[in-house]
Formats: structure tokens, C-alpha cells, sequence
């Protein structure tokens, strides 16, 4: 199983109207693809950023998901939050791989 993790640092000024936009919009477009078994969202407490940060986490069964997701679904998802939020965000993106 792999978790693809999100990090988003978000300004402050838009950070109620994007964690709306998340739950509501972004993340059920995310679930809709079929790539994914699971996901959450969470707020960092102690980040050393400007900012607001979040991480928005998916959980994908096998690699094989997690491409296609990537390579069919991951642009036209990536140019919505881009175009909505458009220099008032930057998104850090990992793959991870869990070991138990």
C-alpha cells in the first residue's frame, strides 16, 4: 500500500475558503477517479511556514493505481487548484510506502 501525501502551504488569507474548497470540491474529484481506497486531510499544528499547511493524504493500493492516477487523472485535477489558487499556494507532493 502507498500514501500520496500533498503538503499545500496556503496564505492566510485564503486558507477557510481553500479547506472548503478541499473537503468539498478537490477531494471527492480525487476519491472519484477509482484510485484510491481512502483519504484524510489534515492542518499542520507547529509549521515553521507562513502560512496555513495542510496535507492532504490518499491511500492507494498498489503502484499501478497511483500511475494512473498520475498520468490520467493528476493534470487536469492539479490546473483546477492551480487556477482557483493561483499564487497564493505551493504544493509539495511524496510517495510513500507503507512497511507494516
Amino acid at each position: 500500500m502507498l500514501l500520496y501525501n500533498v503538503t499545500l502551504i496556503v496564505e492566510d488569507t485564503a486558507a477557510e475558503e481553500f479547506l472548503t474548497w478541499m473537503q468539498e470540491v478537490h477531494i471527492p474529484e480525487v476519491m472519484a477517479t477509482g484510485m484510491f481506497l481512502s483519504n484524510r486531510i489534515l492542518r499542520v499544528v507547529d509549521s515553521p511556514n507562513e502560512g496555513v499547511t495542510f496535507c492532504s493524504q490518499y491511500v492507494a493500493d498498489n503502484i499501478g493505481a497511483y500511475q494512473e492516477y498520475v498520468n490520467t487523472h493528476a493534470p487536469a485535477l492539479q490546473k483546477s487548484l492551480n487556477d482557483r489558487y493561483e499564487g497564493r499556494f505551493v504544493a509539495y507532493r511524496t510517495l510513500m510506502e507503507y512497511l507494516d
